[in-house]
Order: structure tokens, then sequence, then C-alpha cells
């Protein structure tokens, strides 16, 4: 049998390296018909990466190292490379998909052809088929049939995830009309087996390609894998998560039936709207992604600065955005709540901390509390990962300065081969909550790249106030215990009396920006040219 599965995914290899685009390669993937066994799985995984180490080095072989012809051939090997993992993902299927979709969102990280490639992963995954998801349901339910419990249950998938489908249909106890959660089959026997598969591969990796060290990644997917996989885990989350964000009257998050819902399978509201990276639906309904952008930015501030209970997987498949019913109003519905993280308050004081540091230029400040984040000495680049942004903007020209450039883009490319090793070594140091703070940055980050719309004012303006509404509450409480009541009170006093001067400050600039706005929107209606 292993001799068997050898021969099947090798030839699935030799398919994809051989093919020319992506969809041809994941055409010639699913012509075989191979088997979800633990034992092919990883010999797929094995032949992958031992084709990709071999092509990198044969390809670069003897070329000159940043010559034209080197830089071409790497940058041709990229982008097979990417090609091959993806059809790896595409096969593998659940644990792969996730760990591919992450992969996609490290702009900061990775050469621009891995994530080119592997991104589709964030609205393209593989599929189980409508019986494999009817025995889940059966199974989970307890039910015969699944005509017992639903009506008018969809046979095509809203959306396919790496561990999960979603369906539309109705509660046949009172009508509702539901969205249908329900795990891939497969993925709770082989998520185990996966991950030691993966952490195989990224070691292997690690010691042919020092530069490349993606164990952090693996170990942080191992560690956080358990509670996605639990749907109930999910389920409180979002009740959480709806009771914290009450405060902002256009977000919306489904509401649960708890009734159906077990470690499988989630029935929750059914709520419409368009993809938030979807340009057809935002230009057919006239939304303006500026205006999506600084309530994104306004949401996860809350989340990260103010309530430090974070959704950590934000993907374009799980936002989406719509106007309202009820008045000309733009609503963010935020979906798939598997994976949030509450952060420690010391991690909370430290990382707003930093971000106002950041945006007031304050080179002290982004030096202790980037190390308190554990970058050590190389606390400038923990501030580009965190930003996106290139350390002559942070450290002199100041983020909230200086709009995001297609240069400033090159130049961070540019530098990121020449820094991975320490790009690696700072993610290996850092906290796990800092990591996973780093991926929700990606995802919404790339959504800014993608519209066009990064380093705009108003985010910043937002986030430093949700940042200071959180250090407001924290440095009192990090003040020392060894102070007498009269001192700590002092103490108190001037924290709130600086960080109300700095509200102060942010709300008379943004009542300026509105001013000015108002005022060139009024000149723009009389008849006369300057």
């Amino acid at each position: 049998n292993l001799r068997r599965a050898v021969k099947l995914a090798g030839a699935a290899t030799v398919l994809g390296v051989s093919a020319a685009s992506g969809t041809v390669l994941l055409d010639a993937a699913h012509v075989l018909d191979l088997t979800d066994k633990p034992a092919i799985r990883a010999v797929r995984t094995g032949i992958t990466t031992v084709s990709i180490i071999c092509d990198y080095k044969f390809s670069l072989y003897g070329k000159v190292t940043d010559s034209p012809e080197y830089v071409a051939a790497k940058s041709q090997a990229h982008t097979r490379a990417a090609r091959k993992l993806l059809a790896l993902c595409w096969r593998n299927r659940g644990t792969y998909v996730k760990v591919g979709q992450h992969l996609g969102g490290m702009d900061y990280l990775l050469p621009a052809e891995f994530t080119k490639v592997l991104k589709v992963l964030h609205s393209d995954a593989p599929q189980s088929t409508l019986d494999e998801i009817h025995g889940v349901l059966k199974k989970d339910l307890n039910i015969e049939n699944v005509d017992e419990v639903f009506t008018d249950f969809c046979e095509k998938p809203l959306g396919t995830a790496s561990l999960a489908q979603v369906y539309k249909a109705k509660l046949k106890s009172n009508g509702s009309t539901v969205a249908v959660k329900v795990q891939h089959p497969t993925v709770q026997d082989l998520a185990d087996k996966d991950m030691d598969m993966m952490d195989y591969a990224a070691t292997w990796v690690k010691k042919l390609f020092p530069e490349f060290d993606l164990m952090w990644l693996v170990e942080e997917t191992r560690k956080n894998l358990p509670l996605e996989l639990d749907f109930l885990v999910e389920a409180r989350n979002c009740s959480k998560a709806t009771k914290n964000l009450k405060c902002f009257d256009w977000v919306k998050l489904p509401k649960l039936h708890w009734d159906y819902c077990t470690k499988r399978v989630m029935v929750m509201e059914f709520l419409e709207g368009g993809q938030v990276n979807n340009s057809n639906y935002l230009e057919g309904n006239k939304i303006d992604f500026n205006h999506v952008s600084r309530l994104l930015g306004k949401l996860f501030s809350e989340m990260i600065f103010v309530h430090g209970f974070v959704h950590c997987d934000p993907h374009p498949g799980n936002i989406l955005v719509r106007w309202s019913n009820d008045s000309p109003k733009l609503e963010i519905v935020l979906l798939d709540h598997g994976l949030y993280r509450q952060l420690s308050k010391n991690f909370r004081f430290h990382y707003a901390s930093l971000w106002q540091a950041i945006i007031n230029t304050d080179m002290a400040g982004i030096e202790t509390h980037a190390r308190a984040c554990g970058s050590g000495d190389m606390y400038p680049l923990l501030a580009t990962i965190v930003t996106g942004r290139s350390w002559q903007v942070v450290g002199n020209d100041g983020i909230k300065n200086v709009d995001f450039t297609f240069e400033e883009d090159n130049d961070i490319r540019g530098a990121v081969g020449h820094y991975l090793p320490h790009i690696s070594n700072v993610l290996g140091n850092v906290s796990s909550e800092m990591l996973l703070v780093l991926k929700t940055n990606d995802h919404l980050r790339g959504l800014e790249y993608t519209y066009g719309v990064r380093g705009h004012a108003s985010g910043f303006l937002d986030m430093s106030k949700c940042c200071l509404r959180a250090l407001r509450e924290l440095q009192h409480e990090r003040i020392d215990t060894r102070f007498s009541a009269t001192t700590k009170w002092l103490k108190s006093m001037q924290n709130n009396v600086n960080i109300n001067l700095s509200l102060l400050k942010i709300f008379a600039y943004e009542w300026y920006l509105w001013v000015s706005d108002a005022t060139i929107k009024q000149l723009s209606q009389f008849p006369f040219h300057s």
C-alpha cells in the first residue's frame, strides 16, 4: 500500500510540476482518485517538500547571487514552489488549507509570488460532497434524515472554508432561514497526523534554508487547531463578541440556535452581504471601500485594545458588507468565530503603548515596548512588521504623515530577502498573543492594499483613540502597589489628565478635518476657477 501511495503521490507531483498554471495544476490533482489515507497524505507532503527543495537548489546552482539571471531564476522557482504548495493544500485539504490561507496573507515575510498564488485559498477551498455533509449532520444531531430538522436545505454550499462548509436552509420547527455550518468529515481524525507531517516538512526546510524558519507557524497552528475544530467553542466566542461589540450598531454577528449546535455542527441566523474583497459587489452597491476600511479599523481596534478579545481569522471570506434594511447605513457582518484570543492585560498595555509610540514617532517608546513584546535588539524590525511600513517612515517621517506608496511597498519587499532570517527570529521570540494579532493585521492589511487605502490618516486617529482608552484603564492598574494611597491617586489623576488631553487633541484634529472637507465641498459648488 505504501509503495502504491508513493507511486500515486509521485504522479500527482509530476503533474503539478509540469503544469503551466495554477488552474491546470489543480485540475491535474483532481484527475487522480487518491484517498485520504494518512500514508498517502504523508507521501504527498514529503514529495512536495523534496521537489521544492531540489527545484531551488538546481535552479540557482552556479548563478551569481543577485545577478539578473539569479533574480529571474529565483522568481520562477518561487512561482513553481507556490503552485506545488497550492496543489498540496488542495489535495490534502483541512489543516493544509488553513496553513495555506495564513501563508497567503504573509506579505511582510513571503515573496510576492507565494502570496499571489496562495491567496486563492481565501475564497476557493476544496469541497466535501453533499452526502458527506449529510452524514455529519445525521450523526451529530442524532437524526435519520436531514429533513427531520431542516427544510429547503440547499444542495450547493454558500461557502467552503478550510475546516467546514456553510449551507442555507430553513428550520422545520419555526421556518426561520438559517446558515448551517458543517465540519468536513475527515478533519478531526487527520488533524494530529497532518500537524506531525507539516512539522517534519518545516524542520527539513529550516535545515536546508535557514532563512525560512516557519516552525512558529506550525506550533501556533497545532495549538489553535483543537479550538477551531470545536464549534461549541466558536458559538461561545460569537456570544461573547456580540456583547463586547454592542456599542457598534453597524456590526452584525449571527444569532445562534443552541439546540442544534454541536462540536461539528453550528446553526445560526442567516445574514446576507457581499464579501469585503468583491469589488464588483462594492461598485454595484455604491459602497466606498475607504468607508469600509475605516469601519474595520474601528472594529478591530476596539477588539484588540479595549476588550482584548480578538477575532484572529478575518480573511475576506469571513467579512461581509451590506447596506442596512432599516436605514441608509453601512453594516459589517463578521463570521467564523472559531479562532479568538483573550489578550493578557500586560500584552495589551505594551502593544497599545507600542502603537501609540509609533503614531507619535516616539523612538524611546518604540524601543521600550517592542522589547517588552519580545523583539530584543530587533525592535525596529518588529515595528515594521506590526505596521507594514518601512523603518524610514516609522522612525523618521511618521506613519500618520506619509501615505503608503508603491515605491515603499517595493522597498519593503526588496528588503525581505535580506532580513528574512531576522524576521523569522523575531517571530520565533514574540509571544503567541503577538503572532495571532499579527495574523489579524495581515488579513486587514491585505484588504487595504487591494483597494489602495493603506496608511489613511483617519484609520490612525481611530486606532489612537482606542489605544488611549485602553491605556487609561491599564495604566491605573499598573501603578505600583507599594505607593501610598495618596501617591497612587495623584499618579492616576496625572495619567488620566494626560490621556484626556491627548484624546481632546484627536477630537480637535478630527473636527478640523471635517470642517476642511465640508468647506472644500461647499467651494466646489461655486462656478468659478482658481
